[in-house]
């Protein structure tokens, strides 16, 4: 199994009152509440904890984009990444990822991943998601019902981009260049690992199929809930005749560990609620646009993390509806993976056997998590719970990870030099 350590990077700062007074976290949510000099210091600690991960050895660390909100502070992921290929020398980096519809032209994600691609050696994991309806129709204007061609047609071009050797021209309905010729081209051959984020749309599973693309289901709400999706995807992997490699697949898990589960609660439960009540309150008019999701999707009755998400108040009862849910609400729903690192590992243990996924995108930091906790909370899984879970799924073998340059091949930043002579 692949442990992965994913940062949201959400705005740690939102009012108490923000659930009562503010309709939504995503779209439109007020520009009085961003304070530039608070971010610096929040951007620099998310930083610091992506760092850290890799210090303590996660297998990669992730970043994602994200528009107009204060869930996620990344409309660029890119740009952190590049800070991470120079700030770190072996661990993979996953970018889930560039939204491809929204790049005019698609090109530029060619690009900028291939530059990613060549600073970092060889160890990026490329990322394409049709993204969230908040930012690709609200915050940047998309029609819902040609997203996915969109997506499609920019996807192609990126792949060819990557793959063809001479200058070529490419006309399709989106996209019209005379000339495409990508400088620099990327280090993995034929292109990097590509992982497709989604929420549970069968037109994706089946392209992953299709493609040899690595699924990531990206829930909010835990591998209980999350059980019905991959179910549903491991039987459409089933009919269309591929094989039950766990890593053709990804799932996102909020994680919290302490030395005894008390402890768990009591230092997890600030963060935890203010994720899910403040970071996840998103108005209904922005989760579901018409002609987002398909028809396929819709017949099946499947909802998109997005949708449960702003349609989550429906859960909750009485004086609830204004405050929020509590932890302990959360515990039970099983939305956090919480406790000592035994009762940890025996819940991840579950998720395995469960979900069947190969690669865990751990959520270490959520919410308004400082960088102490958060450090804390990383190192108890680095040093008590992962070790543990490294032989899950041995037997398989990881087609879609990142196949760097040799050490011997490759740059040392300065800032790592004496480091490594040392040891």
């Amino acid at each position: 199994m692949k442990l992965m350590w994913f940062h949201l990077m959400p705005y740690t700062e939102l009012p108490e009152n923000f659930r009562q007074e503010h309709p939504s976290v995503w779209v439109d949510i007020h520009s009085s509440l961003f304070d530039p000099k608070r971010a610096h210091l929040m951007y620099n600690d998310f930083m610091d904890e992506l760092e850290y991960a890799a210090d303590c050895g996660f297998d990669a660390i992730c970043v994602n984009e994200h528009h107009s909100n204060g869930y996620g502070l990344m409309p660029s992921p890119n740009l952190i990444a590049s800070a991470l290929a120079r700030r770190t020398t072996q661990v993979p980096i996953c970018v889930l990822g560039n939204s491809l519809a929204l790049y005019n032209p698609p090109t530029r994600v060619a690009e900028e991943f291939a530059m990613l691609d060549v600073i970092s050696g060889g160890r990026l994991i490329a990322g394409f998601p049709v993204g969230t309806p908040m930012d690709t129709v609200f915050a940047y204007g998309q029609n819902p019902s040609t997203l996915r061609e969109k997506y499609l047609e920019a996807h192609d071009l990126v792949i060819k981009a990557w793959t063809e050797k001479e200058t070529f021209a490419f006309n399709g309905r989106f996209n019209q260049q005379r000339y495409v010729n990508i400088w620099p081209r990327p280090v993995q051959q034929p292109h990097p690992p590509i992982w497709i984020p989604g929420g549970g749309s069968i037109e994706t599973w089946q392209w992953c199929a299709q493609m040899d693309y690595v699924y990531c289901y990206l829930s909010y709400y835990g591998y209980k809930a999350g059980k019905a999706t991959m179910d549903g995807f491991w039987a459409e992997m089933a009919r269309l005749g591929k094989d039950r490699n766990p890593y053709r697949a990804g799932f996102a898990q909020v994680i919290a560990v302490a030395e005894s589960r008390q402890q768990a609660m009591d230092l997890y439960t600030e963060p935890a609620e203010y994720f899910f009540n403040r970071c996840l309150h998103i108005d209904p008019r922005f989760a579901a646009p018409a002609g987002y999701s398909t028809e396929a999707t819709q017949r099946a009755g499947l909802e998109s993390m997005v949708k449960k998400a702003a349609n989550a108040q429906s859960l909750i009862m009485g004086d609830k509806m204004n405050r929020g849910m509590t932890m302990q609400d959360f515990v039970d729903r099983g939305y956090i993976v919480i406790g000592s690192p035994d009762e940890v590992l025996e819940q991840i243990n579950a998720l395995a056997d469960d979900l069947h996924v190969g690669h865990l995108m751990t959520l270490m930091h959520f919410g308004n998590m400082d960088k102490a906790l958060t450090q804390y909370n990383t190192r108890m899984f680095a040093e008590h719970v992962m070790p543990r879970l490294k032989d899950r799924f041995a037997d398989y073998e990881d087609r879609w990870w990142p196949q760097p340059m040799q050490p011997a091949e490759s740059a040392t930043p300065a800032a790592f030099a004496p480091k490594l002579a040392a040891e």
